[in-house]
């Protein structure tokens, strides 16, 4: 079974709001590397994502979120992360990722 991953974005005054949808995985991460990086090179503002629709993540794609977070502190803005099932904060908090992402309900 392919895994699906949509990611839409929403530009607003102070910030990029990335909402994501489905599965991030091996199948699916080039594509979010992609996309994320992408809208990072191209803004200089905050980035939300918003994954109240996210259903799974794995460690390839934690270290794509790690990669963008990095991309993001060099333009001296934050990653906001909204609305985690509680599967993957339970992962979040496992791998100590919760102290480096802002993390919001």
């Amino acid at each position: 079974m392919v895994s699906d991953l949509s990611l839409f974005k929403e530009e607003q005054d102070d910030e990029i709001v990335v909402t994501l949808s489905g599965e991030i995985d091996i199948s699916t991460v080039a594509k979010l590397r992609e996309e994320l990086y992408a809208i990072v090179d191209n803004n200089d503002k905050n980035l939300r994502l918003e994954c109240t629709n996210l259903k799974y993540i794995d460690s390839t794609g934690l270290g794509v979120l790690v990669g963008v977070l990095k991309k993001v502190k060099k333009k001296s803005k934050d990653i906001y992360i909204s609305n985690l099932n509680q599967n993957i904060k339970k992962l979040f908090v496992i791998t100590g990722l919760n102290k480096v992402f802002i993390i919001e309900e």
